[in-house]
């Protein structure tokens, strides 16, 4: 599928985890909050030469530029930042970072210097003072993040078909927040309802949760690195993603009945919930790596890693871009350097005889695990048919049922 380049430099000095008062630290140490006072901000919208509407890509980029989701960064990136995050994962003071922040354009008339009022669907989100404005080179960029040159990979194909020809690098500050389907708390409102001095293990999902995902991110926190009375923090992205994934709206009205269906339960004791406003890359290995960045300004100490995470197949022949475990390696190889533990995820079957238990002890113990595809258990929900409860909630079936046929 083309040549893959995630290794990581070895010319970078690791930058060790550390805790503070009893959350992880930041990256790079200090949680970002680029949004102006109040009083300012219309003093500021008002003093840009030309406003832009954002994308939804845009968007969620812009959002968590403010809230100190992408800390250490204060804007955009500009080229030179670009080009090393490119090149070597990380940012030029040594600092590990997954993929590239950039604003994209195909505004001839943007100049170094331009203010540009950053607007989102009737909300004035920023201002963005324009330091520079490069042609940047996508072919490297695609060969380098996702791996790959194919426009058969969706993340290839946003940056060559969806992203205009120049990117500005530039600072912003932040004037508004606006209104989405998930209410996306900030970094430091999520921080603030985390336990002190505990593991924190984040469970990154796009598609509404069923009882696989459930015992999967609930027995992470038994894993052998994870602390005692840690928590697990489930935290879906609900910025664009797939064509066929289920709509936004709909996915958030699924977390919310099986938050109340599960909040007296001893594992939903242990769970907390916060949505993040993030638009997915499909890009395998360097985006695992971008998700435990940001989960770690969200304040998490462990991240969990599924098989072929983020990961993508081609349009064409249905070939995976990446190796199942890739992600894996590359995120444990990371793990010291961006201060963010690893867990891998159970590979978890359903018996008849014993519920949910790995694939190994299944296989040692000689008992059949039953099997339902998503195909298939979207055709039964289309058709009315009754879904097993060892597959699906019940109320987040009935939530399907209601609002997605």
């Amino acid at each position: 599928m083309g040549l893959r380049t995630f290794a990581v430099s070895p010319d970078v000095c690791p930058v060790m985890a550390a805790t503070e008062a009893g959350l992880q630290v930041p990256h790079g140490g200090a949680l970002v909050n680029l949004f102006a006072e109040s009083e300012a901000a219309g003093a500021l919208a008002s003093s840009a030469d030309m406003s832009i509407e954002l994308t939804d890509r845009q968007s969620c980029d812009v959002q968590l530029l403010c809230n100190g989701g992408l800390s250490p960064l204060t804007g955009f990136m500009n080229e030179e930042t670009y080009k090393t995050v490119v090149d070597t994962m990380h940012l030029q003071d040594g600092l590990v970072f997954g993929l590239p922040i950039v604003m994209d354009t195909n505004d001839d008339s943007i100049t170094p210097g331009t203010k540009l009022l950053l607007k989102y669907k009737g909300t004035d989100m920023a201002l963005m003072t324009v330091e520079d404005k490069y042609t940047p080179d996508k072919p490297l960029e695609c060969v380098k993040c996702y791996g790959t040159g194919s426009i058969e990979h969706p993340g290839v194909r946003m940056v060559a078909m969806e992203r205009g020809k120049y990117y500005l690098g530039g600072k912003l500050e932040g004037l508004g927040t606006p209104t989405r389907d998930f209410p996306c708390a900030s970094p430091a409102e999520v921080r603030a309802t985390l336990p002190a001095g505990k593991d924190v293990v984040a469970f990154q999902c796009r598609n509404p949760v069923h009882c696989a995902h459930y015992e999967l991110f609930t027995r992470a926190l038994d894993a052998p690195n994870v602390g005692e009375g840690a928590v697990v923090l489930v935290h879906p992205t609900c910025g664009p993603t797939q064509e066929e994934d289920i709509p936004g709206n709909v996915r958030y009205e699924t977390y919310k009945v099986l938050i109340d269906e599960t909040k007296d339960t001893p594992s939903g004791q242990r769970t907390r919930w916060a949505y993040l406003p993030y638009s997915m890359h499909m890009a395998g290995p360097r985006e695992a790596i971008q998700h435990m960045m940001i989960r770690k300004n969200f304040g998490c100490t462990h991240f969990i890693i599924g098989r072929d995470m983020a990961g993508s197949k081609s349009s064409v022949d249905g070939e995976d871009f990446y190796g199942a475990f890739e992600a894996q390696d590359l995120a444990k190889a990371t793990a010291d350097e961006i201060g963010v533990q690893p867990v891998p995820s159970l590979n978890l079957v359903y018996t008849q005889e014993e519920g949910y238990i790995t694939a190994e002890d299944a296989k040692e113990k000689d008992l059949a695990p039953l099997k339902l595809s998503g195909t298939k258990f979207r055709k039964m929900l289309r058709a009315g048919e009754d879904i097993p409860e060892w597959f699906a909630f019940k109320s987040v079936v009935q939530v399907l049922r209601e609002q997605w046929n």
